[in-house]
Formats: C-alpha cells, structure tokens, sequence
C-alpha cells in the first residue's frame, strides 16, 4: 500500500510541475474547468466521464487519437486526463483492467512524445 501512494504522489507531482512549467496551470483546481475554454474541453469531460464509468481503455485509446494540430491542448489534456486517473484507488483500477503501472506507461508515451521524456526520467526512474 505504501509504494502505490508513492507511485501515486510520484505521478501527481510530475504532472503538477509539467502543468505549472510549461501551461502556467495551478493543479488545485478541478481539471474540467481548467479546459473549459479551450479546444478539448469538451473531450476532456468526456474522457473523464468514460474513466468514472470504468471504459479507462476505450477514453485512453481516443485520448491517442485526437488530433496532433494543437499539440499543445493535447498534451494538456493528457496530463489532466492521467492526474484524473491516478486519483482512482487500485481496487477500481483492477477492477477495470487496468493498472497504475499503465498510467505511468501512458504518461512516459506521451510526455516523450512532446520532447519532455527526461522530466519524465527524473521523476519515475525509481520505477
């Protein structure tokens, strides 16, 4: 129980210092308003919706597929996605197949993605 809350604390204060470093984004506030305004804030409800209801792998498999024309609203959105999803205890995670491990497979994915893989590095090489 203990190395899953550092796991979890790992992976919240990596998405906070990337949030607060490249989007100038405070974590304290709700995820869903602080996309409201912008062009997946509507996707990001949806996608949190589908995580509350237990598709995780089917709100995943569309976070990958939207669109790389604002590379920067999708790398915020992902981020906001996984802190979303980190805040699920374990037992509903198993239950939905799926697993904090892949939460930091998917972060590491898309972080890299954006050229930001060694934030990454620093915060999860312990894992």
């Amino acid at each position: 129980m203990q190395e899953q809350d550092y796991v979890m604390r790992l992976i919240r204060e990596m998405v906070r210092t990337i949030l607060k470093l490249i989007f100038d984004i405070d974590m304290d506030s709700p995820a869903e308003e602080m996309l409201s305004e912008t062009k997946y804030g509507e996707v990001l409800k949806e996608l949190l919706h589908m995580v509350d209801s237990g598709n995780i792998n089917e709100a995943e498999d569309e976070l990958f597929d939207l669109s790389e024309d604002d590379e920067k609203y999708k790398l915020e959105t992902a981020l906001l996605f996984y802190a979303h999803l980190n805040k699920k205890d374990d037992d509903f995670l198993e239950k939905n197949n799926f697993s904090r491990e892949e939460i930091v497979m998917g972060l590491k994915t898309i972080i890299s993605d954006y050229g930001l893989g060694d934030i990454a590095e620093a915060f999860l090489s312990e894992m």
